[in-house]
Protein backbone atom coordinates (compact mmCIF):
# COMPACT_ATOMS: atom_id res chain seq x y z
CA UNK A 1 0.00 0.00 0.00
CA UNK A 2 1.30 3.42 -1.03
CA UNK A 3 1.93 6.45 1.21
CA UNK A 4 -0.88 7.97 -1.34
CA UNK A 5 -3.32 5.11 -0.04
CA UNK A 6 -2.59 4.89 3.73
CA UNK A 7 -5.42 2.64 5.73
CA UNK A 8 -6.97 5.05 7.30
CA UNK A 9 -10.88 5.65 8.60
CA UNK A 10 -13.22 7.47 6.61
CA UNK A 11 -12.79 11.01 6.50
CA UNK A 12 -9.17 11.16 8.16
CA UNK A 13 -6.26 12.06 6.76
CA UNK A 14 -2.62 12.44 7.49
CA UNK A 15 -1.20 15.65 8.01
CA UNK A 16 1.15 17.41 5.57
CA UNK A 17 3.09 18.81 7.87
CA UNK A 18 3.71 15.83 10.26
CA UNK A 19 6.96 14.93 9.36
CA UNK A 20 10.37 14.11 11.83
CA UNK A 21 11.98 17.14 9.75
CA UNK A 22 9.47 19.38 11.12
CA UNK A 23 9.60 17.89 14.80
CA UNK A 24 12.08 19.65 17.01
CA UNK A 25 13.30 16.46 19.39
CA UNK A 26 15.07 18.55 22.18
CA UNK A 27 15.00 15.94 24.77
CA UNK A 28 13.31 13.39 22.94
CA UNK A 29 15.70 12.60 20.23
CA UNK A 30 15.59 8.72 21.37
CA UNK A 31 11.98 8.61 20.72
CA UNK A 32 12.51 10.05 17.64
CA UNK A 33 15.51 8.34 16.49
CA UNK A 34 13.29 4.93 17.69
CA UNK A 35 10.51 5.73 15.16
CA UNK A 36 13.01 6.82 12.63
CA UNK A 37 14.48 3.26 12.17
CA UNK A 38 11.37 1.55 12.86
CA UNK A 39 9.43 3.55 9.76
CA UNK A 40 12.49 2.10 7.96
CA UNK A 41 11.57 -1.53 8.28
CA UNK A 42 13.39 -2.41 11.49
CA UNK A 43 14.05 -2.16 14.64
CA UNK A 44 11.51 -2.88 17.58
CA UNK A 45 8.57 -4.23 17.00
CA UNK A 46 6.66 -2.40 19.47
CA UNK A 47 7.16 0.76 20.69
CA UNK A 48 4.84 2.63 23.13
CA UNK A 49 4.58 6.63 23.12
CA UNK A 50 3.36 8.39 26.33
CA UNK A 51 3.06 11.91 27.26
CA UNK A 52 0.54 14.58 27.81
CA UNK A 53 -1.82 16.37 25.11
CA UNK A 54 0.44 18.33 23.40
CA UNK A 55 3.47 16.49 23.62
CA UNK A 56 3.47 15.50 19.68
CA UNK A 57 2.25 12.45 19.93
CA UNK A 58 0.12 12.25 17.03
CA UNK A 59 3.05 14.17 15.02
CA UNK A 60 5.56 11.31 15.40
CA UNK A 61 3.07 8.66 14.74
CA UNK A 62 1.55 10.43 11.69
CA UNK A 63 5.34 11.33 10.81
CA UNK A 64 6.78 7.31 10.70
CA UNK A 65 3.72 6.48 8.82
CA UNK A 66 4.70 9.29 6.35
CA UNK A 67 8.26 7.90 6.47
CA UNK A 68 7.51 4.01 5.82
CA UNK A 69 4.94 4.84 2.84
CA UNK A 70 8.31 6.48 1.67
CA UNK A 71 9.98 3.29 2.37
CA UNK A 72 7.07 1.47 0.25
CA UNK A 73 5.93 -0.51 3.26
CA UNK A 74 2.11 -0.52 4.56
CA UNK A 75 1.50 1.45 6.67
CA UNK A 76 -2.52 2.06 9.40
CA UNK A 77 -2.76 5.02 11.29
CA UNK A 78 -5.91 4.82 13.51
CA UNK A 79 -6.60 7.74 16.01
CA UNK A 80 -8.68 5.93 18.63
CA UNK A 81 -10.20 9.79 19.78
CA UNK A 82 -11.98 9.92 16.66
CA UNK A 83 -13.24 6.34 16.42
CA UNK A 84 -14.90 5.67 19.38
CA UNK A 85 -18.78 5.74 17.57
CA UNK A 86 -16.88 2.99 14.95
CA UNK A 87 -17.15 -0.71 15.44
CA UNK A 88 -13.99 -2.23 16.96
CA UNK A 89 -14.20 -4.60 13.95
CA UNK A 90 -12.65 -1.30 12.22
CA UNK A 91 -9.35 -3.00 13.54
CA UNK A 92 -9.79 -6.21 11.62
CA UNK A 93 -7.06 -7.22 9.42
CA UNK A 94 -4.62 -4.56 10.09
CA UNK A 95 -2.14 -7.14 11.02
CA UNK A 96 -1.25 -7.78 8.03
CA UNK A 97 0.10 -4.07 7.22
CA UNK A 98 4.01 -3.73 8.22
CA UNK A 99 3.32 -0.51 10.72
CA UNK A 100 0.15 0.07 12.63
CA UNK A 101 0.05 2.98 14.74
CA UNK A 102 -2.68 3.21 16.86
CA UNK A 103 -3.18 6.69 18.25
CA UNK A 104 -5.07 7.67 21.66
CA UNK A 105 -4.92 4.22 22.61
CA UNK A 106 -6.62 5.45 26.35
CA UNK A 107 -9.82 6.48 24.97
CA UNK A 108 -11.29 3.37 24.95
CA UNK A 109 -9.73 2.02 27.66
CA UNK A 110 -12.76 0.46 29.65
CA UNK A 111 -14.46 -0.43 26.55
CA UNK A 112 -14.42 -4.24 26.44
CA UNK A 113 -14.80 -4.36 22.84
CA UNK A 114 -12.03 -2.21 21.86
CA UNK A 115 -9.91 -4.21 24.05
CA UNK A 116 -11.01 -6.87 22.96
CA UNK A 117 -10.06 -6.07 19.66
CA UNK A 118 -6.66 -4.45 20.43
CA UNK A 119 -5.91 -7.87 22.09
CA UNK A 120 -6.29 -9.81 18.74
CA UNK A 121 -5.01 -7.25 16.70
CA UNK A 122 -1.60 -7.68 18.56
CA UNK A 123 -1.54 -11.08 19.11
CA UNK A 124 -2.07 -11.72 15.26
CA UNK A 125 0.57 -8.61 13.94
CA UNK A 126 3.02 -10.10 16.11
CA UNK A 127 2.62 -13.45 14.79
CA UNK A 128 2.61 -12.14 11.42
CA UNK A 129 6.05 -10.17 12.32
CA UNK A 130 5.01 -6.76 11.97
CA UNK A 131 5.44 -3.78 13.78
CA UNK A 132 3.13 -1.44 16.22
CA UNK A 133 3.36 1.78 17.33
CA UNK A 134 1.11 2.63 20.58
CA UNK A 135 0.67 6.32 22.06
CA UNK A 136 -1.37 6.84 24.88
CA UNK A 137 -1.38 10.14 27.41
CA UNK A 138 -0.08 7.29 29.88
CA UNK A 139 2.61 4.32 30.24
CA UNK A 140 0.74 0.93 29.25
CA UNK A 141 0.37 -0.18 32.92
CA UNK A 142 -1.44 3.80 34.01
CA UNK A 143 -4.05 3.73 30.98
CA UNK A 144 -6.89 2.04 32.92
CA UNK A 145 -7.52 -1.13 30.78
CA UNK A 146 -9.89 -3.63 32.39
CA UNK A 147 -7.94 -6.41 30.13
CA UNK A 148 -4.84 -6.61 32.15
CA UNK A 149 -3.46 -8.99 29.32
CA UNK A 150 -3.72 -6.12 27.59
CA UNK A 151 -1.80 -3.60 29.40
CA UNK A 152 0.83 -5.80 29.77
CA UNK A 153 0.79 -6.83 26.33
CA UNK A 154 1.54 -3.16 25.62
CA UNK A 155 4.11 -2.80 27.95
CA UNK A 156 6.42 -5.63 26.40
CA UNK A 157 8.11 -3.34 23.95
CA UNK A 158 9.79 0.12 24.43
CA UNK A 159 8.23 2.58 26.01
CA UNK A 160 8.96 6.69 26.40
CA UNK A 161 7.24 9.36 27.85
CA UNK A 162 7.48 12.38 25.97
CA UNK A 163 9.23 15.24 27.84
CA UNK A 164 7.72 18.63 27.66
CA UNK A 165 10.21 21.52 25.81
CA UNK A 166 11.92 24.00 28.31
CA UNK A 167 11.89 27.54 27.08
CA UNK A 168 15.06 27.47 25.12
CA UNK A 169 13.93 24.53 23.01
CA UNK A 170 10.83 25.75 22.43
CA UNK A 171 12.75 28.85 21.15
CA UNK A 172 14.85 26.25 19.44
CA UNK A 173 11.07 24.58 17.48
CA UNK A 174 9.57 27.95 17.12
CA UNK A 175 12.76 29.05 14.84
CA UNK A 176 13.02 25.62 13.10
CA UNK A 177 9.46 25.84 12.21
CA UNK A 178 9.66 28.91 10.66
CA UNK A 179 13.09 28.48 9.15
CA UNK A 180 10.86 24.91 7.62
CA UNK A 181 8.02 27.75 5.66
CA UNK A 182 10.91 30.01 4.71
CA UNK A 183 10.51 32.60 7.11
CA UNK A 184 12.79 34.57 8.85
CA UNK A 185 11.94 34.86 12.68
CA UNK A 186 13.63 37.44 14.55
CA UNK A 187 14.97 36.84 18.12
CA UNK A 188 12.84 39.25 19.38
CA UNK A 189 9.73 38.30 18.22
CA UNK A 190 10.44 34.74 19.15
CA UNK A 191 10.48 36.04 22.76
CA UNK A 192 7.52 37.47 22.25
CA UNK A 193 5.32 34.70 20.91
CA UNK A 194 7.28 32.35 23.91
CA UNK A 195 5.11 34.94 26.22
CA UNK A 196 1.90 34.53 24.56
CA UNK A 197 0.97 31.11 22.89
CA UNK A 198 0.06 27.82 24.24
CA UNK A 199 3.18 25.90 25.05
CA UNK A 200 1.40 22.12 23.26
CA UNK A 201 3.46 21.69 19.60
CA UNK A 202 -0.13 21.39 18.21
CA UNK A 203 -0.64 25.43 18.79
CA UNK A 204 2.81 26.31 17.67
CA UNK A 205 2.63 24.33 14.62
CA UNK A 206 -0.98 25.66 13.95
CA UNK A 207 0.30 29.16 14.51
CA UNK A 208 2.78 28.90 12.17
CA UNK A 209 0.45 28.03 9.29
CA UNK A 210 -1.56 31.24 10.16
CA UNK A 211 1.44 33.66 10.30
CA UNK A 212 2.69 31.40 7.13
CA UNK A 213 -0.64 32.21 5.06
CA UNK A 214 -0.65 36.13 5.80
CA UNK A 215 2.89 36.69 5.44
CA UNK A 216 2.46 35.57 1.97
CA UNK A 217 -0.77 37.50 1.22
CA UNK A 218 0.36 40.48 3.03
CA UNK A 219 3.84 39.96 2.07
CA UNK A 220 5.42 41.12 5.66
CA UNK A 221 8.28 39.89 7.70
CA UNK A 222 8.12 38.54 11.08
CA UNK A 223 7.84 41.29 13.24
CA UNK A 224 6.54 42.25 16.62
CA UNK A 225 3.81 44.14 15.26
CA UNK A 226 2.89 42.36 12.63
CA UNK A 227 2.43 38.78 15.04
CA UNK A 228 0.39 40.80 17.19
CA UNK A 229 -2.01 41.66 14.69
CA UNK A 230 -2.68 38.39 13.56
CA UNK A 231 -2.54 36.79 16.97
CA UNK A 232 -5.15 39.51 17.42
CA UNK A 233 -7.75 38.13 14.71
CA UNK A 234 -7.98 34.54 16.66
Amino acid sequence: MSIEHPQLPLGLSLRNSARFESYYPGPNREAVATLTTVAGGGGEPLVFMAGPTGAGKSHLLQAACYAAGNHGLAIAYMPLSEMQSLAPEILEGLETMSLVCIDDVDAVAGHVGWETALFNLFNQARAAGNTLVFAGSHSPGECGFSIPDLASRLAWGLTYRLKPLDDAELKAALEMRASGRGLELPDETARYLLNRISRDLPSVFELFDRLDEASMIEKRRLTIPFVKSVLAEH
